[in-house]
């Protein structure tokens, strides 16, 4: 909602970010694209990479920023709904690009709760309409192909293929 505020109002070059999610309008003033750091699920300090986007949104979902620990088990926010208990699959951090927020958003949970090759098939099936950027539980780092060339990182990746 906040880009269709600043393009009515005929703000042509912005960037908003809500946290775990960043949506840009436009490039820089100076024509150049928005970087945008992606969180690393295991130190909020410090990123994975980074992505030079225009005009996209960028939203991670994760269960390392909410959640809480109780008698040794941590639980988070993103709740699967087959079991009613927060999503056990093979996955710690979901980053969704597309030029549509509220669908980058959908898609960060969803994903998340699918899996890592439910996920990367649904991204097959979809490709034209997102990127994204899967972290698993052994610290791998998958990127779709869409966006390899605005992903920049210092750490290893494997990039997806349809």
């Amino acid at each position: 909602r906040i880009m269709d505020i600043f393009k009515e109002n005929g703000i042509t070059s912005g960037l908003v970010n809500l946290g775990g999610n960043v949506q840009a309008l436009g490039t820089k003033t100076d024509g150049s694209n928005w970087r945008v750091a992606v969180q690393s699920p295991d130190d909020t300090e410090d990123y994975l990479g980074v992505l030079s986007i225009q005009d996209k949104a960028v939203i991670t979902s994760g269960g390392y920023e909410r959640y809480f620990e109780q008698d040794g088990k941590t639980y988070h926010h993103i709740i699967d709904p087959a079991t009613g208990k927060p999503s056990e699959k093979d996955l710690k951090s979901v980053t969704i690009i597309s030029k549509n927020g509220t669908l980058s958003d959908t898609l960060s949970t969803t994903l998340f709760v699918m899996g890592k090759d439910k996920a990367i098939s649904y991204w097959k099936e979809h490709s034209k309409e997102f990127n994204m950027i899967l972290v698993d539980e052994n610290n791998k780092v998958y990127i779709s192909q869409g966006i390899k060339d605005h992903f920049s990182s210092d750490s290893d990746f494997t990039v997806i293929k349809k």
